[in-house]
């Protein structure tokens, strides 16, 4: 099926594409969440300003970078730099709570549904507001594990401790050289578990999610599904928003809803079945919560 992009915003006042969200909400059988880093960058994550120079201001200092992202991307002279840099990176951004409390309002909104999350993001927010585990599938990895660079197989290693360790022990922006990570078989360097090219490694946790997802969209493939997309922008759409139109064409119960600052848009062939809202998330949440259900 070809769907045609022929609308960039709802045609309602957001009061009354909230109350639609709620009832639709509130109507379901079963609710998809797909999120984006908008969804993060609304509970704080965010990776310049204010937060960059707090966490890196000596590292824009001697290496000349004004973000976390162009930081990750630095050409370090030695794996002590390259992981002093990376490893404040992972910690701020996977094992510190974000600022806004944005995913534990999420979860006060699905919590009693049938839910399931499909998250292109790698900071696990999900996990920490206390979300379902089994009812998570992380798509493009984890800050908080690692692989073998090769790979020499498909196996990911659990990073909190020496993460923490070399946060601590890092001096003049670099760790000790004992806790640059290898990879136990092989010897060859550890990197992230993070999605860029082939070499990603896919583990037995990661097609156990998949495998989770395919089944809960199969058992309501033609229910009342609410197919929920906060903060996907279009890097990767074939992971989400393509998939939720498609879905929601092919279901005419289902009801998509988008929201996303400055890219809430749909398909017209789902426009009448179709909420999008051009806004902060976190602030559409908190809305939510005041219209009660019925």
């Amino acid at each position: 099926m070809s769907l045609k992009m022929s609308i960039t915003k709802s045609t309602g006042g957001y009061w009354d594409d909230i109350r639609r969200l709620r009832e639709a909400l509130d109507a379901s059988d079963a609710v998809v969440v797909g999120a984006g880093a908008g969804l993060s960058t609304s509970a704080g994550f965010v990776y310049t300003g204010e937060r960059f120079e707090r966490y890196f201001s000596d590292f824009a200092v001697q290496y000349g970078f004004s973000d976390m992202y162009s930081g990750g991307f630095y050409p370090y002279p030695t794996p002590e730099e390259f992981w002093a840099y990376w490893s404040r990176y992972i910690y701020v951004n996977r094992y510190m709570d974000p600022p806004r409390p944005v995913y534990d309002a999420l979860l006060a909104l699905v919590r009693d549904k049938d839910y399931f999350v499909i998250t292109t993001n790698v900071d696990h927010c999900f996990q920490k507001a206390g979300f379902d585990r089994g009812r998570l599938f992380y798509t493009q990895g984890d800050y908080g594990l690692f692989q073998c660079s090769r790979p020499c197989r498909q196996e990911t290693f659990d990073n909190e401790d020496v993460i923490r360790r070399m946060v601590e022990e890092q001096r003049d922006m670099r760790v000790p050289s004992e806790l640059v990570p290898v990879c136990p078989h092989c010897g060859r360097p550890m990197t992230m578990n993070l999605r860029s090219d082939d070499k990603f490694v896919e583990d037995a946790g990661w097609h156990a999610a998949a495998g989770r997802y395919e089944r809960f969209l199969d058992a309501h493939r033609n229910g009342k599904v609410l197919y929920l997309e906060l903060g996907v922008g279009y890097n990767t759409p074939v992971i989400i928003k393509y998939p939720f139109w498609h879905m929601t064409a092919e279901n005419p119960q289902a009801v998509y809803a988008c929201v996303n600052r400055g890219e809430a848009a749909c398909p017209g062939e789902i426009a009448g079945r179709s909420i999008c809202i051009d806004g902060d998330i976190g602030g559409v949440l908190e809305d939510l919560e005041t219209i009660r259900p019925r």
